[in-house]
């Protein structure tokens, strides 16, 4: 049996912080361990795929950049972007790496469509777009069955930043965000709204059942 999810809503951290809480809670957790997603927004930061090439940080100036071990290239997280972090055992839900991609893409494509916004995936760009511009970033690691990271979904931020990167490594990539298209964000709203579509989309056990934190897990190095 899936125990029921664990929601962590974190507010604002440091990217650091929470990419190091992320590995320390994945190396320990068991075979029982219920599976998170933490809700979480950072401070400007550049941080840097497993696949990224220098040459796409065009002009970091006076922003943090810092090398993950996601997948993907380079992209932005700052003020007013949602980020979630996905942290599910994968085999105990029965999917593959493509099944989860899939799951996090279709969820945020719902989510844009309860609010009147046409959105879609691309097969070799992994993502959320609007037209040809691109909403939400999708970014994630497997190991043990077991991933970590997760998405960004643009909602009401500064896009200047992205102008200093080539996102995702696609130079010119053109980016948005929710509040070009729909003027008032309920951001409580749109929270619950996201995470009831993911943990429909994962197979999750129903968000009203999840336990609700708001500080990372306590494990140390």
């Amino acid at each position: 049996m899936v125990p029921p999810v664990r929601i962590r809503n974190l507010g604002q951290v440091d990217y650091l912080d929470c990419y190091h809480a992320m590995q320390r809670w994945t190396d320990a957790r068991q075979a029982d361990t219920a599976d998170e997603l933490w809700l979480v927004e950072h401070p400007p930061v550049f941080t840097q795929g497993l696949a990224g090439k220098a040459e796409h940080l065009l002009e970091a100036g006076d922003i943090p950049v810092v090398q993950a071990d996601r997948g993907g290239q380079i992209t932005y997280h700052g003020p007013g972007q949602r980020v979630v972090y996905v942290l599910v055992d994968l085999q105990r839900l029965g999917l593959g790496v493509r099944d989860l991609v899939t799951a996090i893409e279709q969820a945020l494509i719902r989510l844009l469509a309860q609010h009147g916004v046409v959105a879609h995936a691309l097969p070799k760009a992994p993502g959320v777009y609007v037209g040809a511009a691109k909403i939400a970033s999708l970014g994630l690691r497997v190991r043990r069955f077991r991933s970590y990271h997760g998405l960004a979904l643009n909602i009401d931020m500064d896009l200047a930043p992205f102008d200093r990167i080539n996102p995702c490594g696609l130079a010119g990539q053109a980016m948005t965000q929710l509040k070009a298209h729909v003027p008032v964000i309920d951001r409580a709203q749109l929270d619950a709204d996201l995470l009831a579509l993911l943990v429909e989309g994962l197979g999750l056990p129903s968000a009203r059942q999840a336990t609700i934190q708001s500080s990372l897990p306590t494990l140390r190095a």
